[in-house]
């Protein structure tokens, strides 16, 4: 026989040693979470280390509570956003984590069945991803990274860079999403006292054609629209800027060590930090439809002063104080 201590005391051991449990999961049940990045796998995508450093800051330890499988999806024929998708549903995936807003927008029937959590999304509303961001109303949630309050911030800052430039290039993709990020661009351009001119850009061969249209059109500086293509040119774009002279902005997190003048915009890595967040509610029962849409809780400034330097540009130093990151 056992007494009442004792036994007491082996229940409580057993209780501290027992694996987490997300309320909600069926007991002996291990969640598993889809993740759906673009762009094919070049190490560790800074957004899965930061969804994995959020679970584990909120008590989860993977393969113990959790199962991340994980989808790089790049534009392919056979390696579509829908196709990566349906794989995860059919998988019995518990929930995905989309790190693409494109990729949603491709992918939203493919996944209808499942709950999502954006972890980077641009106009989510306007994409009707959600009915609004205080009442997502379906099967989607998450974070806001890519707002009109965030183009229009970028728009100010390099107008507070360089005060005295009256014409901005900016190269786009082809598309909606590019529609919606021009159209935020150039309504926080004209309450600056900004023109923008708009190139379009399909490949990285247009790259050169565009930078000699922009010089034609008389702009004195280059900005870039969002997203994973301009991510990947970041070094092509930041040499052509500099041969033509052009002090050059971007959205993108690693753009200032590539050489662009300025970056500025959402974090990306801080917003998937709290995707967490909203995979931890959903696993413990919460609804998308109930769990009201964030903004990026973080924006992040880096200036390249060796840029800077070589285009023969002082910084304000308002803006050097203001700055997450400054390379010298």
């Amino acid at each position: 026989m056992i007494d009442r201590r004792a036994f007491i005391g082996v229940l409580t051991g057993g209780l501290l040693a027992a694996p987490l449990t997300a309320e909600g999961q069926q007991p002996g049940k291990i969640p598993r979470i889809g993740v759906l990045v673009t762009g094919p796998p070049p190490g560790e995508h800074v957004c899965v280390l930061a969804l994995r450093q959020g679970l584990a800051d909120l008590g989860y330890v993977e393969a113990r509570t959790h199962v991340l499988e994980i989808r790089w999806a790049e534009r392919q024929p056979e390696k579509t956003f829908p196709s990566f998708g349906a794989e995860l549903v059919k998988l019995g995936v518990d929930m995905i984590v989309c790190v693409t807003s494109q990729g949603l927008v491709e992918a939203k029937q493919a996944i209808a069945s499942v709950p999502v959590v954006m972890a980077a999304s641009a106009h989510p509303v306007e994409h009707r991803l959600v009915a609004s961001l205080s009442r997502p109303g379906g099967n989607i949630t998450g974070l806001a990274t890519f707002t009109g309050e965030m183009f229009a911030k970028r728009v100010q800052l390099l107008a507070e860079a360089l005060p005295g430039v009256s014409r901005v290039g900016v190269l786009r993709l082809p598309g909606d999403q590019n529609d919606l990020v021009v159209r935020d661009l150039e309504m926080a351009a004209r309450r600056a006292g900004l023109k923008l001119q708009v190139i379009e850009v399909k490949s990285p061969e247009d790259f050169p054609g565009a930078f000699q249209a922009v010089v034609r059109g008389r702009a004195q500086a280059i900005m870039t629209a969002q997203g994973p293509f301009f991510l990947q040119h970041l070094r092509q774009t930041a040499e052509l800027a500099m041969k033509h002279k052009l002090p050059s902005f971007s959205g993108e997190p690693t753009a200032a060590d590539a050489g662009i003048l300025m970056s500025s915009g959402a974090s990306i890595s801080a917003s998937c930090h709290r995707a967490a967040y909203f995979v931890d509610r959903i696993l413990k029962g919460a609804r998308p439809a109930d769990l009201p849409v964030e903004q990026s809780p973080t924006f992040n400034l880096e200036i390249n002063l060796k840029t800077a330097k070589a285009l023969g540009l002082t910084i304000p130093q308002s803006l050097l104080l203001r700055a997450d990151r400054v390379i010298e």
